[in-house]
């Protein structure tokens, strides 16, 4: 067989560490990658064998013969690829250290650094989710995501990306009102996101008085993944970027009731200090990164979100 991109490298190297670490949760926490993401990655190798690799029960997770018959091989494969890579770069292991804020880690990259260490194994990542702390930062990761209308003062940045917003919500909280049919439909309901501020300028573009709303109170301090669980359970209306929550929104557990879509302002930021401009860790996440984001944008198409020009 071809070794193409078919051939299911990531997940074995999944499999290897759900089957060594027997939990699913684990494995996830040692990959940096989520649990739905670790699972999605047993299922695609499950497909391209033809055959079940576990048993899943419910306090217990156990080889199929299958598995079994795998396991050995594929534990040895990597050992020796390790063992290469690590003789090539003279047994020297580089952890690349990455801050963002928690919306981008959860619903962007976390998903997505099995991908990246797939391509340079010899990188380990530590990701850490951290709400913007701008010019406050004393020391500097490897890698910082910031959030700003400008970049980071006494750093390298790359712009990544600007983020439209729109009101989305739970469909059976819509229903309790009779469904949203007109922009004013909006103002019948609870708001997490707090529509003071920028927000604003949407309701100004919607030609809609705001000043009715009720806010249910919650301060998410700006982590809009954790508004976004709110909105799925109903708690009310919510200010999200559909680039984001595309899979929500897909699913049917969130609703766009309008196609009206405001930026802030602001753009996605990664950035590093100068004089590490050209460590190689660096500059392969950099240069994946960009990639990686230019590929999602194509996908998906502009009327969801622009790259920076």
């Amino acid at each position: 067989m071809k070794l193409s991109r078919r051939f299911p490298l990531n997940a074995l190297r999944v499999f290897e560490a759900v089957a060594r670490l027997e939990n699913f949760t684990r494995a996830a926490e040692e990959l940096g990658m989520t649990q739905t993401a670790v699972t999605y990655q047993i299922k695609l190798l499950e497909e391209f064998l033809g055959e079940t690799v576990f048993l899943r029960r419910p306090r217990a997770l156990k080889l199929t013969e299958t598995g079994e018959k795998l396991l050995p091989k594929v534990a040895e494969a990597f050992t020796l690829l390790t063992e290469a890579v690590q003789s090539t770069r003279h047994g020297v292991e580089e952890t690349l250290e990455i801050h963002s804020p928690p919306t981008f880690a959860a619903q962007w990259l976390s998903p997505r650094l099995g991908a990246f260490q797939a391509e340079y194994p010899q990188i380990a990542v530590r990701l850490l989710r951290q709400m913007d702390v701008g010019g406050q930062q004393r020391t500097w990761p490897d890698i910082t995501i910031h959030i700003g209308a400008e970049p980071l003062e006494g750093l390298v940045c790359h712009p990544l990306l600007r983020l439209d917003y729109s009101p989305m919500l739970a469909p059976h909280l819509a229903e309790t009102v009779g469904g949203i049919r007109q922009l004013t439909d909006l103002l019948k309901l609870p708001w997490i996101s707090n529509t003071r501020g920028w927000w604003r300028e949407w309701f100004d573009a919607a030609g809609i008085d705001p000043s009715t709303i009720r806010h249910t109170g919650l301060n998410a301090l700006g982590a809009l993944d954790l508004e976004a669980k709110a909105a799925i359970a109903g708690d009310g209306v919510a200010m999200l970027s559909p680039f984001f929550f595309r899979d929500d929104l897909a699913s049917g557990r969130l609703v766009q009731p309008f196609d009206l879509c405001l930026g802030d302002g602001q753009a996605y930021w990664l950035g590093y200090q100068p004089a590490r401009r050209n460590t190689a860790k660096i500059k392969a996440f950099t240069a994946w990164i960009q990639s990686a984001l230019a590929h999602d944008l194509a996908t998906i198409g502009k009327n969801l979100t622009g790259a920076v020009a």
